[in-house]
């Protein structure tokens, strides 16, 4: 294979043991070594710019309520997938404390980002592999997803895991070592199907291709049983809820805002300033300095390509190129609003080629260059980083006060007499309702799931109240009952019995 990863892996033998097989134990460890260090100080930078207090976040609630034992399930919406509850359950099942569920998923991540880099050992040096780890691990977007309880991330790693693992088989052959990235290959598709099954085939198709092309049909099999593995719930909860496979995507389609042409670049953009969910994505967009990198990304990852099609390994810099784009597609073509986190599994796929073009730059060229080049991609490293954590900062800010806000309405209601067994409906009244103890109902909109006629009935039984939010008005069925202010809500208590 002239351009494949079989030549990959014999050209970069000798380069510091960063080939499988070529040293013993401790040179190995060497060669790992700054790949861990970057995943430790992934750990360590979450747990001091992410507060462990940070309380959850209303799609954490989704997720982790579905698990816990001390909070009611919240309604659960057909897009979602079970993966991120299972990956809470070995805390949240059990405790109810925010910092050692961030602390665990913390550590969670590192580990998953140390093991994610270490599928693409061999393919390229150390020095590109700890690089691409650092990029990935210093977006904003990174560091603050990474402590929570959501899906996207984990998108990444599994994205990462199967490409890196894919070209270790196409490189290997049918040995021994193909044989354990084949099982590499799998767990990829599984993490990935696990946590958003269509994530999952969008990452896939361009190696899905790729390996219909060659007829690899082990790693055709590989990679199908495990998105067929991680995806089986969600298709067995789709007939068993929705009515089939198809009603749950297209209901999925409609709580999305109806998927199909609809050109979200510049909504992913006005996210990049933090905004967590641009939905609706109006408002002015960031300083130039904050969406600077998003712009120069796609150039430098080009510059990836260029150089791996002259060094004769195109394989292995243009397929994690191809499955970043199809990530990409349908959050920047085809949904009419922006969350930055949809788009973690493409930023880690171009990490790599991105990586290894700096790396060039810097190597590149004749000697009386190579300094100005290394001053000019250490002067961006500097903007990158002073940047990404500026809007860290930032982020985790307001979203510590947004969520003491809960907390603030929670222990009014208390004071009101609302407290568990309890009902809260309408607005904000899945996270409320969460830091409250009381499950949760909406008679409209994405998390309908009750109906005014069951609300008035459940207060006969328990308490129950109705949340408005600024410039709304109460639900028909509330008009009658009890008023109050709490913050900017209105709060509406269903009288006793």
């Amino acid at each position: 294979m002239a351009d494949g990863a079989n030549a990959i892996l014999v050209g970069r033998r000798g380069r510091g043991g960063e080939a499988a097989g070529t040293s013993g134990t401790p040179r190995r460890l060497r060669g790992d070594a700054p790949v861990a260090v970057v995943a430790a100080v992934f750990v360590l930078a979450q747990l001091v710019l992410v507060h462990p207090s940070m309380g959850l976040g209303w799609d954490e609630i989704v997720y982790v309520s579905q698990v816990t034992t001390h909070h009611p399930a919240a309604f659960f919406s057909a897009p979602r997938s079970r993966g991120v509850s299972l990956l809470a359950a070995p805390v949240a099942s059990w405790s109810a404390s925010t910092e050692l569920l961030r602390g665990y998923l913390a550590v969670l991540s590192g580990l998953g980002l140390y093991l994610a880099l270490r599928a693409w050992k061999g393919l390229f040096p150390t020095r590109v592999l700890a690089t691409a780890g650092a990029f990935f691990a210093t977006l904003w977007v990174t560091l603050f997803y990474g402590p929570q309880a959501m899906p996207n991330y984990w998108v990444a790693i599994g994205a990462l895991v199967t490409v890196g693992c894919a070209l270790r088989v196409l490189g290997a052959g049918r040995g021994r070592a193909g044989r354990g990235a084949l099982w590499g290959v799998a767990a990829g598709a599984v993490l990935m199907a696990l946590m958003r099954p269509t994530d999952a085939v969008w990452v896939a198709l361009p190696l899905l291709v790729l390996v219909l092309a060659r007829r690899h049909w082990p790693l055709l099999l590989a990679l199908a049983g495990g998105l067929a593995a991680g995806g089986v719930e969600w298709v067995i909860e789709a007939y068993a809820w929705y009515g089939g496979l198809g009603e749950r995507l297209s209901r999925a389609s409609e709580i999305q805002g109806d998927l199909g042409w609809n050109i979200a670049v510049d909504d992913q953009m006005r996210s990049l300033g933090g905004r967590g969910l641009c939905r609706p994505c109006t408002g002015a967009m960031p300083h130039p300095v904050v969406t600077l990198w998003w712009l120069l990304l796609p150039v430098v990852a080009v510059l990836g390509a260029v150089v791996a099609v002259r060094a004769r390994r195109a394989t292995a810099t243009l397929l994690p190129l191809a499955c970043a784009v199809t990530a990409a597609v349908p959050y920047l073509f085809m949904i009419g609003y922006a969350a930055p986190r949809f788009l973690q599994p493409a930023y880690a796929l171009l990490a790599v080629p991105v990586a290894d073009a700096l790396w060039h730059l810097v190597k590149a060229g004749r000697d009386r260059w190579r300094p100005v080049a290394a001053t000019l991609v250490a002067l961006a490293v500097t903007g990158h980083l002073a940047v990404q954590f500026s809007v860290l900062v930032g982020t985790v800010d307001r979203n510590v006060e947004s969520r003491e806000d809960w907390a603030r309405v929670a222990d009014e209601l208390h004071r009101l007499g609302v407290s568990p067994p309890c009902l809260l409906t309408e607005h904000e009244s899945i996270p409320v309702g969460y830091y409250t103890g009381c499950s949760s109902g909406a008679t409209s909109g994405n998390n309908e799931n009750t109906t005014a006629a069951e609300i008035v009935h459940t207060a006969r039984r328990i308490p129950v109240a109705a949340l408005t939010g600024p410039g709304g008005t109460p639900p028909a069925y509330a008009r009658d009952w009890a008023s109050y202010r709490v913050t900017d809500l209105e709060i509406r208590i269903a009288p006793p019995g």
